[in-house]
């Protein structure tokens, strides 16, 4: 099967499954507001959406910022320190803990369904180009 195919599929499951919207907050105390995770790419506050602040490779809040402290890999509270125990949590608009979003394996209570599995797997090709990648998941 093809692997954009099946990465589209896996990830229309995980959304529709849910039917909540998803949120990332990270930092210390989890206040700090990183973005919607299945939001679309035309919501300003999706991660998605590379000209809003969360989607935007650039921006200081976005996990997509590798230079930054969420998308920075060494940095304790990126998603992306597949070493860390201070990564971003995933909850629902009432607060519903969906998992920690780390590539920590071992971390308790990992988010491990399929969107975030899938972009734990390419996150390092969707900072690339995360309008490119929107598209081939949602479309």
């Amino acid at each position: 099967m093809n692997k954009i195919l099946l990465f589209g599929i896996l990830l229309t499951f995980s959304l529709t499954s849910f039917g909540q919207t998803l949120h990332l907050y990270g930092g210390k105390n989890h206040d700090e507001y990183l973005g919607c995770l299945n939001c679309n790419s035309y919501d300003r506050n999706s991660i998605w959406n590379e000209y809003g602040t969360y989607g935007n490779s650039y921006n200081s809040k976005s996990i997509w910022n590798e230079y930054g402290t969420y998308g920075n890999e060494y940095n304790s509270y990126s998603p992306w320190n597949e070493y860390s125990n201070d990564s971003p949590v995933v909850v629902d608009k009432d607060g519903n803990f969906y998992g920690y979003f780390t590539l920590n394996e071992y971390k308790s209570k990992r988010a491990d369904f399929g969107l975030a599995l899938t972009i734990y797997k390419y996150y390092d090709l969707i900072r690339d180009d995360v309008g490119k990648w929107y598209d081939k998941i949602f479309e």
